[in-house]
């Protein structure tokens, strides 16, 4: 049996992506086998339910190497270097299992997270290849990959465009990219900002970057890639989307017959979706503006509205009780007929219903996957990391979105005492656009001709199934 190691870092937009990724593998292939070393991260964010659900199979294995939690939190005393420190604190597990199955199958390779890229020194002990598994985009790969290069190169300063209005010229975008959509950390300088390029420099150790992409959605940002003589091998193997229930729903199957229920009863087209990702949550006076805005345009909405942690603290969203102490006196009331407000949302469940004619969306990329797979077109709305340039790239490169925001962004440090707050008429305005009627819409256009393309690049033929087929091809022959 042919082995492979997955290293993912135990976050849902990563390690969903990933585990979903190497089934396609499985899939594939008979003869491959592949175990993922899970390093649960002291601070949870709902992951280690998910991973508790999981099962392994003969070909598939989830091994717990999580260091105790005292070890595992001590890293969190320094939060510049804590996410280095403790993948590298982890480097004598992966080698003891590692070596453990050498003595019984053929290890073929390593498959890292972006993040894990220093586990490329236990690859290179056991003489076998590396690759990344680069959960987000080919345009943000190539921003990465761009900056790396201007600052470890070239030695430039890109702190200079922290708070700048430029749009400077990147490789990966046909556009001129704004500064003010670019992730904070690329731009900064503290330790954690060298740290996170260092890791990017690693990316050209391995053997080859595979991204969950399709060239369909993404031809310039890829061939732009392609050409780059200083990138190792590019494999698009997207859409990688999973299809299966979270953790949160597998056992409540009544919450979700309540919304498909609800759902059946609407038309097709009719509804806008609005759900902000595991992270995804607004304080009272933005919550105001969003029910004030959808309570004017009209259009019938399905809300998935949570509650903010406290001020400051960093963890996942939780439910309300009562929903009325932070919307609008009579809200409810006067949108029964028309809206329904939920917490944590089923997303692809609610995504693949014929009613959903709109998505205001975060822009995580695993979002944006599964509404090109339904052909839902989104509003723009960013909160944290790279979702900026998301946004950007939806509505400005390919024309996949309307604009609610580009340049949001939450505040998850409680450090900024003036939060921003979009206005009722700015969501309603983008409301209006995102649902307006079909034969007008072009956006609404592009979303449908780009879910008929993401289907057939996975399919037999098409240009994700032959990227993974030369993906499996490379691993084979170049052990």
């Amino acid at each position: 049996m042919k082995e492979l190691i997955f290293i993912p870092l135990a976050g849902l937009g990563h390690i969903v992506s990933a585990i979903e990724f190497a089934k396609q593998i499985l899939n594939r292939d008979e003869n491959f086998s592949i175990s993922f070393l899970i390093m649960e991260l002291p601070l949870d964010y709902g992951v280690h339910n998910f991973i508790q659900s999981l099962t392994s199979q003969s070909r598939l294995k989830f091994i717990d190497i999580s260091l105790d939690e005292k070890t595992s939190s001590g890293f969190l005393n320094n939060h510049e270097t804590f996410l280095n420190d403790f993948i590298d604190g982890h480097k004598s597990l992966v080698r003891e299992y590692v070596h453990n199955i050498c003595k019984t199958s053929s290890c073929y390779g390593f498959i890292l997270d972006m993040f894990c890229t220093s586990m490329v020194d236990i690859a290179n002990e056991f003489n076998v290849p590396s690759y990344i598994y680069f959960a987000s985009n080919a345009s943000f790969l190539g921003l990465c990959l761009h900056f790396e290069t201007l600052r470890n190169e070239q030695h430039s300063d890109t702190s200079r465009y922290m708070n700048s209005n430029e749009a400077l010229s990147i490789p990966s975008f046909k556009n001129l990219c704004p500064t003010k959509v670019l992730p904070k950390h690329l731009l900064d300088s503290r330790l954690a900002s060298t740290l996170f390029f260092d890791g990017i420099r690693r990316f050209k150790e391995t053997r080859g970057i595979i991204v969950n992409t399709f060239f369909e959605l993404e031809s310039f940002s890829l061939q732009a890639l392609s050409d780059s003589k200083m990138v190792p091998k590019i494999y698009p193997v997207g859409p990688v989307v999973s299809f299966e229930k979270s953790g949160h729903f597998r056992n409540n199957s009544l919450k979700i017959e309540s919304i498909i229920k609800w759902l059946d009863d609407q038309q097709d087209s009719s509804v806008v979706f609005l759900c902000f990702g595991s992270m995804g949550s607004f304080e009272a006076e933005q919550i105001k503006e969003i029910a004030t805005a959808l309570e004017h345009c009209g259009h019938r909405f399905l809300w998935s509205l949570r509650k903010s942690p406290p001020k400051g603290k960093v963890d996942i969203p939780t439910s309300y009780n009562n929903y009325e102490e932070v919307l609008p006196k009579g809200f409810l009331e006067r949108t029964k007929e028309r809206g329904k407000i939920i917490g944590w949302a089923p997303q692809v469940t609610i995504l693949s219903h014929p009613s959903i004619g709109g998505f205001v969306s975060h822009c995580g990329w695993n979002s944006i996957l599964e509404s090109v797979h339904f052909g839902v077109p989104i509003a723009t709305w960013p909160l944290y990391a790279e979702q900026q340039m998301n946004a950007f790239l939806l509505v400005k490169e390919l024309g996949l979105g309307e604009e609610i925001k580009l340049d949001y962004v939450v505040d998850f440090e409680g450090k900024n005492n003036q939060v921003d707050i979009v206005s009722a008429q700015e969501i309603e305005s983008g409301l209006l656009k995102l649902m307006v009627k079909s034969e007008e819409n072009e956006v609404r256009k592009k979303m449908k001709e780009m879910k008929e393309k993401s289907r057939v690049a996975m399919e037999n033929g098409g240009s994700s199934y032959n990227s993974l087929g030369l993906l499996i091809k490379d691993v084979i022959t170049n052990i």
